[in-house]
């Protein structure tokens, strides 16, 4: 790694190496190492057992120079599922998608109007077992500057980006607790401003904290 890349941690250059050579298994052999059946082990059986739907999301990181931003959406409370969450845009693997980034970037410009041809795919994060009934593959991503958003209202209410660093920071994530599914539940949560990411969101920020950063 060059010098530059230790001086910019959070340069989209320096994203994109780490990306490229992330710590721990294989992404695709990792899927126990990360996300929230590590602070609910009694997931783990539960998510073996499940058929679950494959999905992706793009981790849209904005080439600002030295201080790379991550874009998030706020899904429109009109959802049946995860409404007015925050969350990375994507949705379900359909058929006619040749790969998950396929996937990936076909619903970040449904859903907020990013063009791919502004669009990095970089690489794979382990699959994100949802309780849900979704295996989520994040795409990290590294995104040309000059794009237009163009927000579809029936999936998203907003966009609004956030300071990589401070998303890696990991004095900002913090543990919640609740009654999900008739069980109590630990997970991973971060508050930025008036935004409060949490979830499958935020386990899939805290997966790139530990195989990027940590």
């Amino acid at each position: 790694m060059n010098e530059s890349v230790k001086e910019t941690p959070f340069a989209a250059g320096a994203f994109r190496e780490r990306a490229l050579s992330q710590r721990g298994r294989p992404p695709e052999h990792a899927w126990r190492d990360h996300g929230d059946h590590k602070l609910n082990p009694d997931l783990f059986a539960y998510y073996e057992d499940l058929d679950m739907r494959a999905a992706a999301v793009l981790v849209p990181v904005v080439d600002y120079g030295d201080e790379a931003r991550v874009i998030f959406t706020q899904r429109t409370t009109k959802l049946r599922k995860h409404s007015g969450q925050i969350a990375f845009p994507g949705g379900s693997i359909d058929p006619e998608d040749r790969s998950p980034e396929d996937a990936a970037l076909r619903e970040t410009e449904e859903e907020i109007g990013i063009a791919r041809n502004f669009v990095q795919p970089v690489a794979r994060l382990p699959d994100y077992l949802a309780g849900s009934g979704f295996r989520i593959t994040p795409i990290l991503s590294v995104v040309r500057p000059g794009f237009s958003l163009k927000i579809n209202p029936d999936e998203v209410d907003a966009v609004f980006e956030v300071p990589l660093g401070f998303i890696m920071d990991p004095a900002n994530h913090a543990r919640g607790t609740a009654m999900l599914g008739g069980q109590m539940r630990q997970y991973y949560e971060i508050k930025f401003g008036d935004h409060r990411i949490w979830g499958i969101t935020a386990g899939i920020v805290r997966t790139i904290y530990e195989r990027l950063y940590a």
